[in-house]
């Protein structure tokens, strides 16, 4: 039997496909629908957009909640391009309102790859993700992600710094998740970048008659012909 969530998710899909997508008395149900994205640590882009769009449309519907809820979703799939897109679709009168101000601001730190600025930051305003579930343990999967493409070795305090610089253990965790080892000295080995460059022997194949038109040519150009 399909979760209430999926139930839902499937509710909003077929409204999105019908004509009144852009209906704002369905705006009701998408901020739900947004709310419980939070609370299941769900996520459809799709909708959040129609939310967006809608706002844009009626501006006296607009929901500074609702529209934070939406930028922090988008922050939790990064490194896709989510987060722009929204944040694109938001008028910049209300990108100056708080809390909005702020989220974009974590955005940009993350985004830029300024983590430890990031994990500051967010640590002087906690209440931004109250009821978004599993919001940090995302941005830790993009720093690894960020991590994994950067580096071959790395300092364990470095790391755990950029993590948010989280108890001994959860370091490990995501250690052990991505498959990283860790030496006698503290460094941390992440991948070996030179392997994935992988050289490619390019061969051009000009057979006979290919040849010969393109001398017939060359000499009908120059007028030899």
């Amino acid at each position: 039997m399909a979760s209430s969530f999926e139930q839902m998710r499937a509710n909003v899909a077929k409204l999105l496909r019908g004509i009144d997508r852009y209906n704002p008395e369905n705006l009701a149900t998408l901020e739900r629908y947004v709310e419980t994205q939070a609370k299941e640590n769900a996520y459809d882009l799709e909708a959040n957009l129609a939310v967006l769009k809608l706002y844009q449309f009626n501006p006296a519907y607009f929901q500074t909640t609702v529209t934070s809820q939406i930028l922090l979703k988008a922050l939790t799939n990064l490194p896709h391009t989510d987060f722009t897109l929204c944040k694109c679709m938001i008028d910049q009168t209300h990108q100056e309102e708080r809390p909005i101000r702020q989220i974009l601001y974590l955005g940009n730190l993350l985004e830029t790859c300024h983590f430890q600025s990031f994990w500051a930051s967010l640590e002087e305003n906690r209440e931004l993700i109250d009821g978004i579930t599993g919001f940090e343990d995302s941005v830790r999967k993009f720093i690894c992600h960020v991590v994994g493409i950067t580096y071959q070795n790395i300092d364990r305090r470095l790391l755990a710094e950029m993590l948010g610089d989280p108890l001994d253990t959860q370091v490990k965790v995501w250690m052990s998740k991505y498959g990283w080892t860790e030496n006698e000295d503290g460094q941390i080995f992440i991948f070996n970048q030179e392997e994935s460059i992988k050289p490619k022997n390019i061969v051009e194949k000009i057979d006979f008659e290919s040849t010969q038109t393109c001398n017939i040519m060359a000499a009908f150009h120059f007028g030899k012909m």
